[in-house]
């Protein structure tokens, strides 16, 4: 009887203490935004990158007491999700996303320095970091970058006679020249006024007027002459037939679709379509030009720099928390992973240490590296940056079904600024 309790007690400390191994483990609620399939295959739990490998199941088996809740979202949706969480008590720990600054005013992020190396800090690109500093403190990092060119369909223009446009009138006369040869079958351009890409369309077109989101000051300036000249420019192409039909419905993938089946002439898009068009079994012939602006305007090349967060959690162990975090990060960005990850994707590094491996893999990447340090970014570090991004998007659908392009500009203005 003696050695039946003896084995019973020893059984129920091993129970207990194999509990409290469990007990002290952390997870952490991590939402990554959807670039492509690559990114369901490689982050979540049970799929396989284009490496072999999967990053949930990697982390976990490197980082022993730490368990990911990671969930992809869509771009269509993360916005919504991310914002219902917020309200319901249930932020992510951390998040990938396009924006920052709309968290501050609520002090719902933590400092940079509570959840980064030295080591990885210094790893950034001190251009794009900048971008994250507000009153002294950095807010966020990048998690990749990307930057627009023009992609054309060298065939479909040869055949239609037409030469690469350069200028908004040379845009509107090859869109016609494509119209008439074709006879309707092709869309000569792509544009895109979604909730996804409708503040790439206001950049595009403000930024080759002279315009843009903000003045010299760093201003808003959105009611701007050039840019009212230019949105009005973009309805224009619509109104005239010479886009897509449904700009306020067809996103960039959809886009990307016509384009890698012929049925798209030319479209403004990240470096990495060429990917996606392989993907997608398209094989047309494609090169890529700079983004036409208008007569005597200079062309600006939009790089776009996504971004990684940590949240605060008042409730837990803050020390504890803070390692994993910074574990997750320092993992993450490790070139091992990070490399992989972008690679899968075609987007453009963040971190210093991923360039060398990048460009030995792919050597079209360095070419990509010289037009992002010439780019614009969009001001996501000012705070009113996701109303102005969603107000932006709702000015160009309104025009689509004929309001004021003025009008509605000045009622944005307004409403930014308070003037």
């Amino acid at each position: 009887m003696k050695k039946l309790f003896s084995l019973f007690l020893v059984l129920a400390l091993a129970l207990c203490a194999v509990t409290t191994v469990f007990a002290d483990d952390i997870t952490l609620d991590v939402i990554i935004c959807q670039y492509g399939t690559n990114t369901n295959n490689w982050f979540e739990r049970g799929g396989t990158g284009m490496d072999g490998s999967n990053f949930v199941e990697k982390f976990e088996a490197a980082n022993p007491g730490i368990k990911l809740n990671l969930e992809v979202v869509s771009w269509n949706d993360v916005h919504q999700v991310v914002d219902t969480r917020i309200a319901n008590g249930n932020a992510p720990d951390i998040l990938n996303l396009d924006t920052f600054s709309e968290f501050l005013p609520d002090n719902l992020l933590m400092p940079v320095k509570d959840y980064t190396t030295e080591e990885l800090f210094n790893d950034f690109f001190p251009a794009f970091m900048q971008d994250f500093l507000v009153d002294g403190e950095y807010w966020a990092v990048p998690d990749l970058a990307s930057a627009r060119a023009l992609y054309y369909n060298v065939d479909l223009l040869a055949e239609a006679g037409v030469e690469v446009p350069t200028t908004w009138a040379e845009l509107q006369d090859a869109a016609q020249a494509i119209i008439d040869f074709y006879d309707g079958e092709v869309y000569p351009w792509g544009i895109d006024m979604t909730t996804d890409e409708g503040q790439a369309a206001f950049a595009y077109y403000t930024w080759g007027n002279g315009g843009g989101f903000t003045d010299e000051n760093g201003e808003w300036a959105l009611n701007s002459d050039e840019n009212v000249e230019a949105v009005e420019y973009a309805i224009s192409l619509v109104k005239d037939g010479y886009t897509n039909p449904n700009p306020a419905t067809q996103t960039r993938y959809d886009l990307q679709d016509m384009f890698a089946t012929g049925k798209l002439a030319m479209m403004i898009g990240p470096n990495q379509i060429p990917t996606y068009v392989k993907d997608k079994g398209g094989e047309i012939n494609m090169a890529t030009a700079s983004l036409p602006a208008n007569e005597g305007k200079t062309s600006a090349s939009v790089g776009v720099k996504d971004v990684m967060m940590a949240f605060r959690d008042d409730s837990a162990d803050q020390a504890a928390r803070n390692e994993a975090i910074s574990k997750f990060m320092t993992f993450f960005y490790d070139p091992e992973n990070y490399v992989g990850w972008v690679s899968m994707e075609d987007f453009l590094p963040a971190v210093n240490s991923a360039v060398e491996a990048l460009v030995a893999a792919n050597p079209s990447f360095e070419a990509w590296l010289n037009v992002l340090a010439t780019c614009k970014f969009y001001p996501t570090s000012k705070a009113e940056w996701a109303q102005v991004r969603q107000g932006v998007t709702t000015v160009e659908q309104n025009a689509l079904t004929g309001a004021d392009v003025r009008a509605e500009l000045d009622a944005l203005q307004a409403e930014i600024t308070g003037k």
